[in-house]
C-alpha cells in the first residue's frame, strides 16, 4: 500500500514537471491537486497511527515527508532508553529541527556554548 501511495504522488508530480512546472509553481499545482492532497492526507493519517503520534507532537512539528515521521519515530525509540546525558541532549536537538521555528532552539544551544567557553 505504502509503494503505491508513492507511486501515485510520483506519476502526479511527474504530470506536472511534464508540463514544466518547477519549484514554487509545481508546489503551488500539488497544493490544489485534489488527488495528490487526498494521497498525502491518508498517508499522514497512516504513519500517524503507526508511529503513535500524539496530538501535541502533530501540533509541534512539521511532519510533511516520510523522513520527518522516521526522525521523530528514531527520537522517541532513543529517548525511552537509558542514555547519556550527552546523547539525550543531542537527540533533542535533532527533534527541534522538526520544528517550524528550529533556529530559535540552534540559537538557544549556541548561547550555551558561547556561555560555557566565556566567549
Amino acid at each position: 500500500m505504502r509503494k503505491s501511495r508513492n507511486r501515485a504522488l510520483n506519476v502526479i508530480e511527474d504530470f506536472y514537471i511534464q508540463l514544466g512546472y518547477r519549484g514554487h509553481k509545481l508546489r503551488r499545482a500539488l497544493e490544489n491537486d485534489k488527488e495528490y492532497q487526498k494521497i498525502i492526507k491518508n498517508k499522514k493519517k497512516a504513519l500517524t497511527k503507526k508511529l503513535n503520534i500524539s496530538k501535541k507532537e502533530k501540533e509541534r512539528y512539521v511532519l510533511s515527508t516520510d523522513k520527518d515521521y522516521e526522525i521523530l519515530e528514531k527520537c522517541k525509540i532513543l529517548l525511552n532508553k537509558k542514555l547519556f546525558r550527552e546523547d539525550k541532549e543531542i537527540v533533542k536537538l535533532i527533534r527541534t529541527q522538526l520544528k517550524d521555528d528550529w533556529r530559535t532552539d540552534l540559537i538557544k544551544e549556541l548561547n550555551k556554548l558561547l556561555k560555557k567557553h566565556k566567549i
